[in-house]
């Protein structure tokens, strides 16, 4: 088989993604058609999974499959979400000379915190054509946001705040239906004007210890009432671990640097590897958001053993 393609969505109902999936000498060539995107990664092997998650729009269990291009570490090159059919994986894995590791009956946390191991330039090849073409994406977005502000002012200032509710709420089933990102800004146009107070109240959590962020697009953590340790990226909650002083708890981060890759590790009381999150962590935030949270905290520059012995326990300790 000289290519791969999924047979139909991530999610019940979704729509079959456009992802063609090529190899050459270990090499994958993934390209997402709907995006005209081309990725080119060498891993170390592929990941089959099928789990449920958490996400925070809805607080429900959403199914979801795909496979992963993992590196020598375990880490996730490249995700490219849908059901792909098993036994033209198989062939495809043995011609391209890649272990094929299928991980669709392992326990959900397990696969969970496998996806959440993201390596840096990790990418998400969803293969989904948007619902109008791409060069009409900015245009239409800042006209349907320019008008969604000046109905929102007008209803603002006639006191009408259950219509102001309802267009949320239509914005919100809109969001729901079609998964468009870029329609958020017709039906939440203040957030042309808020988003630098956002950007601003997001440090001012982080300074606070309410949130630690990593520097980027990756992962955040978050600490609730309850004492539960959050790891969130973008609206999907990836992991959950109790805050405590017992074995598999959360006890303390380590924040570390190895040559030019940096990143956490979420540690029990023992000094035993529970989450990696690689990326990049401002060691101020996450000192305040330790000190709140009553974890300890070390900031170390690591060698390549112990970063092969972190990363080799963490998976081995994942349920």
């Amino acid at each position: 088989m000289d290519h791969l393609v999924p047979i139909s969505g991530a999610t019940k109902g979704e729509l079959r993604p456009e992802t063609i999936l090529t190899s050459h000498d270990r090499t994958l060539v993934v390209t997402d058609v709907a995006s005209d995107h081309s990725v080119r990664v060498t891993p170390a092997s592929l990941y089959h999974y099928n789990c449920e998650q958490v996400t925070t729009k809805t607080g429900k269990l959403q199914p979801v499959q795909g496979i992963a291009a993992l590196d020598a570490d375990g880490l996730v090159l490249l995700d490219l979400p849908g059901e792909w059919h098993k036994p033209d994986l198989e062939l495809f894995a043995h011609r391209a000379g890649i272990p094929l590791l299928d991980a669709r009956s392992y326990p959900p946390a397990r696969v969970r915190a496998v996806l959440a191991s993201r390596a840096p330039g990790w990418q998400r090849l969803r293969g989904l054509r948007p619902l109008f073409p791409r060069k009409w994406h900015k245009p239409v977005a800042i006209c349907a946001g320019i008008a969604g502000l000046a109905l929102m002012a007008y209803l603002a200032s006639l006191g009408m705040w259950a219509a102001w509710r309802a267009v949320s709420s239509m914005g919100r089933f809109l969001l729901e239906m079609f998964e468009s990102k870029w329609l958020m800004v017709a039906f939440s146009p203040a957030l042309l004007v808020l988003r630098p107070v956002f950007g601003r109240l997001a440090r001012w959590r982080a300074r606070r210890g309410t949130l630690l962020p990593s520097a980027g697009r990756g992962p955040d953590l978050k600490a609730n009432s309850s004492g539960t340790l959050q790891i969130f990226h973008g609206t999907e909650v990836t992991a959950t671990r109790r805050i405590g002083a017992s074995p598999r708890e959360a006890f303390s981060l380590l924040l570390y640097q190895y040559d030019s890759l940096t990143g956490l590790f979420i540690l029990d009381v023992t000094g035993s590897p529970l989450h990696h999150l690689p990326g990049r962590w401002l060691p101020e935030h996450a000192h305040a958001f330790t000190k709140r949270h009553n974890l300890s905290l070390a900031v170390h520059r690591i060698s390549r053993e112990e970063y092969l012995n972190l990363t080799r326990a963490t998976k081995e300790a994942t349920p």
